[in-house]
């Protein structure tokens, strides 16, 4: 199969995972990108992949065949039916390497984008690139959020050996493998990610992780991350306001998944300002976590540290991934307010802070 085009631009969104509570199973994109172009040679002959490297990773990141990116093209082409193509790949990197911020998952995103893109003409079959993201990456946090924009609660649907699909009565069967679900996030929210003078590699982070929890651990994180569509939407819990519903959070938890077609007209202002309120308190609550951020906190205190402060008045903060990043997510305006707590440390020089809206349209691409 030829291409079909002779350049591919891919933009990545930066992501969040873990949340907290949603430990390997939550993630969130960030209006964060890295921008990668794939130019094919116009030498046939040439199978060879060029690297050229812009900001974040220009002086660690391979030039090579090894490049995440190239790999993971490669792979990708092969199963669109493409062979081996050589291209010129010029990567201006923005997300922070080794983080917590998903460049793996982002460098694993864009080369089968890009590969589907030189292969399929018309839209991504995002589905496709999201299953082959989650088998390479070998677990869906990141590369789910990466692919389809917005908070994404992901999952591994194990089946027993030799049973197959299972059917599901009036629909499509639920094959093993990976899957997600994706929510819709309120404008309203935003992320501060603090970004730290050190790396934290996943293997490590991965390390210091037990491999038996207590059971009062596990439920607490249950209930965690349950209310985190919730929080995440507070629309939601206005209609429940209006609707004169039960509980505002059981009409939370009722009504999210048709919340992205809530009538706003029918909320009275006083309800949207009890949402926030309730908001921001859930967003706090949903963020709580037993199951890794405590064992970690070995690896970075500095991160711990401020994530204490934080959380101390008030804050949903949390580990952004693996870490060492913050991330501090607040329904309305805080901008100002979250400098202010952690000011000692972006004054130290040994921190940024990055003030980021909700990505909610995933990877991009553009053909020429």
């Amino acid at each position: 199969m030829n291409p079909i085009c002779s350049q591919v631009r891919v933009r990545v969104p930066a992501t969040s995972a873990n949340l907290g509570s949603g430990f390997d199973t939550v993630g969130l994109a960030l209006d964060y990108h890295d921008e990668l172009t794939f130019t094919l040679n116009p030498d046939p002959t040439d199978g060879i992949a060029h690297v050229f490297i812009h900001g974040e990773g220009e002086d660690t990141l391979p030039r090579d065949e090894t490049h995440l990116v190239v790999s993971t093209f490669r792979r990708a082409c092969a199963t669109f039916g493409l062979g081996r193509v050589g291209f010129t790949l010029e990567a201006t990197n923005n997300i922070p390497q080794a983080r917590g911020m998903g460049s793996s998952a982002e460098a694993i995103v864009a080369g089968i984008a890009a590969a589907a893109a030189f292969a399929q003409p018309g839209e991504l079959n995002r589905p496709a690139i999201f299953d082959m993201a989650a088998q390479i990456e070998g677990h869906p946090d990141n590369v789910a959020p990466a692919v389809f924009g917005g908070l994404t609660v992901s999952w591994d649907f194990a089946t027993a050996e030799g049973v197959g699909s299972v059917a599901i009565p009036g629909g499509e069967p639920l094959h093993g493998g990976f899957h997600t679900v994706n929510y819709p996030v309120d404008p309203a929210i935003t992320a501060a990610v603090f970004v730290p003078d050190y790396e934290l590699s996943t293997e490590k982070a991965r390390q210091a992780l037990p491999k038996e929890v207590p059971h009062k651990d596990a439920v607490y994180n249950v209930s965690r991350v349950g209310l985190l569509p919730a929080a995440m939407n507070p629309v939601v819990l206005a209609q429940a306001e209006a609707q004169g519903g039960a509980d505002a959070l059981g009409g939370a938890a009722a009504g999210v998944a048709g919340a992205g077609t809530a009538n706003a007209a029918q909320v009275t202002p006083a309800a949207f300002a009890t949402a926030a309120a309730q908001a921001n308190a859930l967003l706090f609550t949903a963020t709580q976590d037993r199951l890794h951020q405590p064992y970690r906190t070995p690896l970075m205190p500095p991160s711990s540290e401020l994530i204490d402060m934080f959380r101390a008045k008030g804050y949903a903060a949390a580990v952004s991934g693996a870490g060492p990043c913050v991330l501090v997510l607040h329904y309305g305006n805080a901008r100002e307010a979250i400098d202010q707590v952690a000011a000692t440390q972006l004054a130290s020089g040994h921190w940024r802070v990055l003030h980021l809206p909700i990505n909610t349209k995933g990877v991009e691409i553009e053909r020429r």
